[in-house]
């Protein structure tokens, strides 16, 4: 059978990370983030890791060496994996996914949550700089952010659809469904 690989898309605070978790946890995934690639650049540079200066740190990467990077990267870190499961986190663009979509196993999941829940999740989980204080509004505008705005058109290509506005065990039943569907094929 061939690895999985499971592709998160979805609006900030959706759930991807708490999917991500509980599919390394329940069934040892290994996990790849194209986040992680900008946070080390930042992290090096000693610079504040923010939402302003992740999205400026991927537009740079990408205008200089091109749309699809990361994609490259990615997949493959995916192809190299030893898991029998893996799960890519942080799908922004259909670039994102245009050398994953190649490989045998990969789903992109879209995973959607209501506005009001994402931001008390993203205010509650404090990942980025400034998120603890962040106004609804504000968590809209950053919606409209270069690195958001594709999110949507991504999301309406994906293979499954998750609705994350239960709690927690209704979100691993949904994901339980999905791996059992998968490896069922």
């Amino acid at each position: 059978m061939p690895k999985i690989i499971l592709g998160f898309t979805g609006l900030a605070a959706s759930g991807k990370e708490v999917a991500k978790k509980y599919l390394e946890e329940k069934y040892g995934a290994e996990n790849f983030r194209f986040s992680t690639i900008m946070r080390d650049v930042l992290t090096r540079i000693n610079v504040d890791i923010n939402r302003q200066n992740l999205q400026a740190v991927s537009l740079c990467l990408r205008q200089t060496f091109g749309e699809d990077l990361f994609a490259k990267v990615i997949a493959s870190d995916a192809k190299n994996a030893t898991s029998d499961i893996v799960v890519i986190d942080g799908v922004r663009r259909l670039a994102d996914i245009a050398h994953l979509t190649e490989i045998e196993g990969f789903y992109l999941i879209a995973i959607t949550a209501d506005p009001v829940l994402r931001h008390e999740r993203l205010k509650n989980r404090g990942e980025n700089l400034g998120d603890l204080e962040k106004s609804f509004a504000q968590f809209l505008k950053d919606e409209q952010q270069e690195a958001e705005l594709k999110i949507p058109e991504v999301m309406a290509s994906a293979d499954i659809t998750i609705n994350n506005d239960g709690n927690l065990e209704e979100l691993y039943q949904q994901i339980d469904k999905i791996v059992a569907k998968i490896q069922n094929n």
